[in-house]
């Protein structure tokens, strides 16, 4: 995929834009604020991205995960979000989908996560902080990236719309729909099924990853300004 791309995602409290670097910095703030009003018990801010073999990722969640939520439905809400495509198994290293992750969670805790073990999706869970409050929900999405500047790799002119799972793996292969149709023509593979969607995901051009249930308005491409 196409490198330096720019990631930021938007403050679910307050509706302002932070790079990612800063996003779960700023959410601990409105965080803390929760502390002096919420309903006794036990929560977490938890950031989710791509394991270290991306490198730097501009894929990113921030959620507020309830003490009483299970591993399983962090799971769920997983595949949902980003990955589910055709049913494959997953695991969390180091937590049984079972387990509550007030028994599981700590600040500082960093869990590995995979789901499908043939064309593999991995994960790194990262406990940034505990608060002494129940969260709003189960699991609740205070910030994840807006859809990235991903342009088309051919014309350089528009965002792509479609990325071509086979040639991704040697080159950059993302292209508008003008240009995917030319593709198509040169590669024998893209036009009978190779074509995939270009989605908020980093499971994009993945199995049969096509996007998620949830914040799909968050989920497709990259729009540009006017």
């Amino acid at each position: 995929m196409q490198e330096k791309l720019k990631s930021e995602g938007v403050c679910l409290f307050c509706g302002k834009t932070f790079a990612k670097a800063g996003i779960n910095r700023h959410l601990t703030t409105h965080l803390n604020e929760m502390v002096k009003i919420g309903k006794s018990g036990k929560s977490f801010l938890v950031k989710i991205e791509p394991d270290k073999s991306w490198g730097a990722t501009p894929y990113f969640l921030s959620l507020w995960v309830d003490g009483e939520t299970t591993m399983k439905t962090i799971d769920k809400f997983l595949r949902d979000i980003w990955l589910e495509c055709c049913g494959h198994l997953s695991k969390f290293y180091g937590a049984g989908m079972a387990k509550k992750t007030q028994d599981v969670f700590e600040k500082g805790l960093q869990l590995d996560y995979e789901y499908d073990f043939g064309t593999t999706t991995s994960l790194t869970l990262t406990v940034v902080d505990e608060y002494p409050i129940k969260a709003d929900k189960k699991i609740v999405l205070l910030s994840r990236n807006e859809p990235l500047e991903i342009m088309c790799s051919t014309c350089k002119k528009v965002p792509a719309t479609q990325i071509c799972a086979i040639c991704s793996f040697e080159k950059d292969a993302e292209f508008c729909d003008k240009c995917a149709e030319k593709h198509a023509k040169e590669c024998k593979d893209f036009a009978d099924y190779a074509s995939m969607p270009v989605v908020n995901s980093p499971r994009m051009g993945e199995c049969g990853y096509e996007g998620g249930i949830i914040d799909t308005e968050r989920d497709g491409t990259f729009v540009l300004k006017k």
